[in-house]
């Protein structure tokens, strides 16, 4: 009896031992090798100041607000279905392109089924269904359903940007060693750096298409992985005062906490004038928002825009 005992607390001890190990492991990220400089550190990617504009010709920007294209990757699902109808109903149709990619057919609103329930293999899927598809489109952006985003900004941020140079954009994070942009706010790629994607997406052991049984490793920091292993590397989108442009949050979260901050100048304090996206927010705030962006104008008062971003083509944009 006195063994049975001895036995059943080894086995206790064991078995406490083993899910520690386990615990400890989850915490761990996988290490990764790249031939190019680890040491690198992202850019701020800052949007062309008016005084660079002032030395276009007029004829030099009417080209360049007409070069600037950008294909829309929104990924959806079933489970966000108001989200996902909002989004065509709002900004979307401020992109030259938009698709709305989806794990599985749906049928009461117009999607790309890539019939793929893993999150990075679909995003992968997206990423190439995109490449084959935008013809003289060079810039690229990819959005969750909850992201707000205002399309003309983007275009003015990357305006005197060369799409055959390889850009990655957003709201640059770090983990560990590894520089991302995340997701939630919205990720900017540039021809370039999309078409060394598509090279990199060849090669299983750099840019695998199924995540380690071991560990997962979200889609946002898989992708800043593969384009490393290319010489692509996050940068930080922000305006000339060094605000950042892609926002993890809704416009109301960060009133509310500019408001604690910087109470005594809540919009100074809140966010960039020229701010691309706006993260986890509800349908009808996405409603509000595209009032307040596109349709409401307080008479007699002119932005004096040295820029003007015509509608692409046939939309019904606002």
């Amino acid at each position: 009896m006195l063994s049975d005992g001895h036995s059943f607390l080894k086995g206790v001890l064991l078995g406490a031992l083993f899910c520690l190990v386990l615990a400890f492991v989850g915490t761990l990220t996988p290490s990764y090798s790249f031939t190019e400089e680890d040491n690198h550190k992202h850019h701020h990617v800052k949007a062309p100041s008016k005084d660079e504009l002032r030395g276009l010709t007029e004829n030099q920007m009417e080209e360049l607000t007409k070069q600037v294209r950008v294909y829309c990757l929104i990924m959806v699902h079933p489970k966000v279905l108001q989200h996902w109808a909002t989004v065509k109903d709002t900004w979307s149709k401020h992109c030259d392109k938009a698709a709305f990619y989806s794990s599985e057919a749906f049928k009461e609103l117009e999607a790309i089924d890539l019939k793929e329930p893993n999150e990075w293999a679909r995003l992968r899927k997206a990423l190439k269904h995109a490449y084959d598809n935008a013809g003289d489109i060079r810039w690229f952006f990819i959005a969750r359903p909850t992201t707000f985003a205002i399309i003309e900004n983007l275009k003015y941020l990357v305006l005197a940007k060369d799409p055959s140079e390889p850009f990655y954009i957003g709201h640059a994070m770090k983990s560990g060693e590894l520089d991302y942009v995340e997701y939630e706010s919205g990720i900017v790629l540039s021809y370039e750096a999309l078409k060394r994607l598509m090279n990199v997406f060849q090669d299983g052991e750099k840019c695998p298409e199924t995540e380690s049984s071991l560990w997962k490793v979200t889609e946002e920091k898989q992708l800043a992985i593969c384009l490393k292993y290319t010489g692509v590397f996050a940068e930080n989108g922000e305006d000339l005062e060094g605000k950042g442009l892609f926002n993890s949050k809704s416009v109301e979260r960060l009133i509310t906490d500019s408001l604690q901050n910087n109470p005594s100048n809540v919009v100074e304090g809140c966010c960039s004038d020229l701010a691309i996206t706006f993260s986890g927010m509800s349908s009808n705030q996405m409603q509000v928002m595209m009032f307040g962006v596109y349709r409401l104008r307080p008479y007699g008062h002119n932005f004096n825009d040295m820029l003007l971003f015509q509608p692409p083509e046939g939309s019904d944009n606002d």
